[in-house]
């Protein structure tokens, strides 16, 4: 994937790593539509803005429609309630895997034909550690984004044929809005989408942004016991934590 010449879509572009994937794309020599359900929100100069609601079918139809130059994309939007899944609320839940992998989903079906008209171009997918760790008091995200890193897998093999690349960005704690009640340490936004971007044009097919983050794909092959054994001891509840990262 080329950057300079390119025209990009970047859901949830108004503030935390979609600006900065919007501000550095616009650097690189890129076309950028900056998505957002808040079009106010939205001043990133150089950028078109474009309504988008990953929840909403119509307006996903419609930016495909406006953005037909599109090819690359790049599935931004989440969020994150901190919900756990036996005791949690399941209306947040039930949003938080509507937002990362039915949202998601939408937006990958509706720029499919896109892409495949524009010489196949690429998606970027930005899912987190927590695709592959699960953590007390974040175990709703977890699910959301192990959706999510599968749905990209998924994607990666029925968009070879028309020569989409598709890449995953996998990251622990990095310092945007999601994360700013949280006082440790945050992997830089910039440096997370400048690998990104990197990544994209190096033709890789997964980006993994820090240590923890290729720690954690590293230990997907251990035993239960061994990556979950200090929570399986422990009979404490637990809050918001420290893993419950973007």
């Amino acid at each position: 994937m080329k950057i300079s010449g390119s025209t990009a879509l970047i859901t949830g572009a108004s503030r935390g790593l979609g600006r900065h994937f919007a501000e550095q794309l616009l650097a690189r020599g890129a076309k950028v539509y900056a998505t957002a359900r808040d079009l106010e929100r939205v001043d990133i100069a150089g950028a078109e803005p474009l309504y988008l609601d990953l929840l909403d079918p119509a307006s996903v139809t419609a930016a495909a429609a406006a953005a037909p130059d599109v090819d690359l994309l790049i599935n931004n939007a989440a969020i994150s309630h901190y919900q756990d899944l036996v005791t949690g609320d399941l209306d947040k839940i039930r949003r938080e895997v509507d937002t990362s992998f039915y949202g998601t989903l939408s937006v990958v079906r509706a720029f499919a034909p896109v892409l495949a008209a524009n010489g196949g171009g690429a998606i970027l997918n930005v899912l987190s550690r927590l695709s592959w760790l699960s953590y007390p008091g974040a175990n709703s995200y977890a699910v959301a984004k192990a959706a999510a890193w599968s749905l990209t897998n998924g994607v990666r093999l029925e968009l070879a044929g028309q020569g989409t690349q598709v890449a995953g960005l996998l990251m622990s704690s990095t310092d945007t809005d999601m994360m700013s009640g949280w006082d440790i340490p945050k992997n830089d936004p910039a440096d997370v989408v400048r690998q990104a971007l990197d990544g994209l044009e190096a033709g890789a097919l997964e980006i993994l942004a820090d240590e923890d983050t290729r720690s954690a794909k590293a230990a997907l092959s251990a035993d239960p016991g061994e990556t979950y054994g200090e929570f399986l001891t422990q009979s404490s509840t637990h809050g918001r934590p420290e893993g419950a990262r973007q």
